[in-house]
């Protein structure tokens, strides 16, 4: 049986999404002791890796958690642009034949390679975040994003003076639908006379709609020269386009995904234009697994990281929230206790 914890902690995710890369040109980094019976832990990142301010980091956030206090070796390898199946295999494979356990993937992309590469080593256990697997071994870590976005589109709602409102997804894909079918339904719940465009980046196999800035300029500039005054972009490195674009609008708001991103760095100066963003808790399910294989109780099956969990929510850095809090409060309670039910497609 798979345990089910409590998330307790707060710490930015997600969708972050995208190709893996060819294990031929791709960075590495390994810490830790060598020490035999030191638990060694492999982490595959998405494209971005560590540094990546958004839905890498908050994976790296739980790998550092686990190296801090349960003194784990690592090796973290990331992923480039253009790479077949085959490199996300190989990668997933040379760290399972390194004696790394556990293995984790992180992001959607890695399903078919784990998927494939757990039936290999039935005696790794692999961790799969943002998507299902049916092995045995595997600790699929998803979240609920539907939920999260609700919030963000009460919040939308309610600060968008004339109810025109925006989304941009990175990709066409059933988990970025997720965001926008909830965030819709939380703005439509609050006010029905408003409207929300939706516009994705690209579609189908095509996941550069993940990272092109420039697209998500260009995709917020049409959206603000309509009109539109609150605009969410779930779309990877495309959303600091959008939040670029939004900032240049006085009055618009820009809603970030994945971290706080108010507080990136390279964000910094359009923190006051960020009314708030939808994070996962990645950094817990990362480390939760990684506790459970050192204490030689692997976490196997699926488990959905709720808004009941704090396992998706939304930043208040700034205080733009401050004079909604009340009603953001009652529409998270309404979905915890089952009143509201949200949407996962559109």
């Amino acid at each position: 049986m798979r345990r089910v914890s409590k998330i307790t902690a707060a710490c930015a995710v997600t969708a972050a999404l995208a190709l893996t890369a060819t294990a031929c040109g791709e960075s590495s980094t390994e810490s830790g002791g060598s020490d035999k019976g030191t638990l060694k832990v492999g982490m595959a990142y998405d494209v971005g890796g560590r540094g990546d301010n958004s839905f890498n980091d908050s994976a790296a956030r739980g790998l550092d958690k686990a190296k801090a206090d349960l003194g784990v070796e690592t090796k973290e390898l990331t992923a480039k642009n253009g790479e077949t199946p085959a490199d996300r295999e190989q990668r997933l494979a040379s760290l399972a034949e390194g004696g790394y356990n556990p293995v984790i993937g992180v992001g959607f992309a890695y399903k078919d390679a784990i998927d494939k590469v757990a039936a290999k080593y039935p005696k790794t256990t692999f961790g799969l975040i943002d998507s299902v697997s049916d092995k045995k071994n595997v600790d699929s870590i998803v979240f609920t994003e539907e939920q999260g976005s609700y919030l963000a589109g009460v919040a939308a709602a309610l600060k968008s003076k004339d109810g025109k409102i925006g989304f941009i997804g990175g990709v066409d894909l059933p988990l970025i639908k997720k965001f926008a079918a909830g965030f819709q339904q939380g703005v439509k719940d609050t006010k029905p006379n408003a409207s929300v465009q939706i516009q994705y980046l690209s579609t189908g196999t095509d996941l550069s709609g993940f990272g092109a800035p420039d697209k998500g300029k260009a995709a917020a500039k049409g959206m603000l020269d309509k009109g539109i005054d609150v605009v969410f972009a779930a779309a990877g490195g495309s959303g600091a386009g959008a939040i670029e674009a939004v900032a240049a609008k006085p009055g618009a708001w820009a809603i970030g995904v994945d971290s706080d991103q108010a507080k990136d760095p390279a964000l910094s100066k359009y923190a006051g234009s960020i009314l708030t963003s939808v994070v996962k808790n990645v950094d817990t399910g990362v480390f939760e697994l990684i506790k459970s294989v050192k204490d030689g109780k692997p976490l196997g099956g699926t488990h959905s990281y709720s808004l009941a969990e704090d396992g998706v929510s939304l930043t208040t850095t700034g205080d733009h929230l401050k004079d909604i809090q009340g009603k953001l409060d009652e529409a998270k309670k309404k979905i915890v206790d089952g009143q509201i039910k949200v949407a996962t497609t559109l």
